[in-house]
């Protein structure tokens, strides 16, 4: 099995990317990945003026994928997600959804201890999973830091996005240039405060390519739906823009006219909060495999 090792990583999503690794169609491999401090604190004392902001969130990568042209999906499947046993959580002033009130610095470590996170004398049942995966954008898109979700993925901060689940990206540049990071212990939606139970770890994946299909924002597939992630300015905007593609999968993977799926999606469809602290706020259009199966809307793409 190959192994991306944790000293080679990115801090912003470009268009044109040096990758570190080429894996092929079908095959597993394992991404060591850097908390989203890059290992810069390690205690409940360090204060921040010492941190070097250039060397957040790093994300492992970027991997080549044989075959990954544009205008196919990259199919990434979360196949295992295995964390360190220390994670931190960070507030700081004017960060997070309070950030008016959020006055100082405040570091808590989360030791993890027999499939918990420890906060204080309250036990979190861990749930790993990925907040910083993505691709390269397009060359009209630009770059992106890795702290922004756009398009091509980045810093979705999405709880779904975890052991078991299957990601799907658009490819805008020959083999698809996939890198990930920031991983969680456990994280409410949200994120409010701006972290999540931040720690390193080691992911196994599996990737494929599905030729000649694409989508506008990331798809993610879960055991019971299949969601659309999208991101904007506002969480007015990203709920528009996850809504406007799941209406128009759901129109086309069912042969409905458009009013029937809107009303459809207004039904059965569930808008989740991802994030509301990053550059771009996140939201997921949860679809129903119920009502529509994952392979039949991709095929309808």
């Amino acid at each position: 099995m190959k192994i991306i090792k944790g000293n080679n990583v990115i801090f912003s999503f470009k268009p044109k990317m040096e990758p570190v690794q080429k894996v092929n169609p079908k095959e597993v491999f394992k991404v060591i990945t850097n908390d989203c401090f890059y290992g810069q604190i390690s205690s409940e004392e360090q204060t921040l003026d010492t941190l070097d902001y250039s060397r957040v969130n790093p994300a492992t990568g970027p991997i080549f994928v044989e075959g990954a042209d544009p205008g196919d999906l990259l199919k990434v499947k979360i196949l295992k997600i295995d964390i360190h046993s220390q994670g931190i959580g960070l507030t700081m002033g004017g960060q997070g959804i309070l950030g008016n009130k959020a006055t100082k610095t405040v570091t808590k470590i989360l030791p993890i201890e027999n499939g918990h996170c420890r906060f204080n004398d309250i036990y979190l049942p861990i749930k790993p999973m990925i907040g910083v995966i993505g691709v390269a954008p397009s060359q009209e898109e630009g770059e992106f830091i890795t702290a922004t979700p756009w398009k091509h993925g980045g810093n979705m901060d999405t709880t779904d996005i975890c052991e078991g689940s299957t990601l799907y990206f658009p490819v805008v540049q020959e083999g698809a240039l996939l890198a990930l990071g920031d991983l969680h212990g456990v994280m409410g939606d949200g994120e409010v405060c701006f972290t999540g139970c931040e720690i390193g770890g080691e992911v196994i994946l599996q990737v494929d390519v599905i030729k000649g299909k694409t989508t506008t924002w990331p798809l993610l597939e879960t055991i019971d739906s299949t969601m659309i992630v999208g991101s904007g300015k506002t969480l007015e905007e990203a709920a528009e823009a996850a809504t406007d593609q799941a209406v128009e999968l759901l129109k086309k993977g069912l042969g409905l006219p458009w009013e029937e799926a809107y009303i459809l999606a207004s039904i059965s469809m569930d808008l989740k909060i991802s994030q509301v602290v990053n550059p771009n706020k996140t939201i997921r259009a949860a679809i129903p495999k119920t009502i529509l199966p994952t392979e039949l809307l991709i095929q309808s793409i």
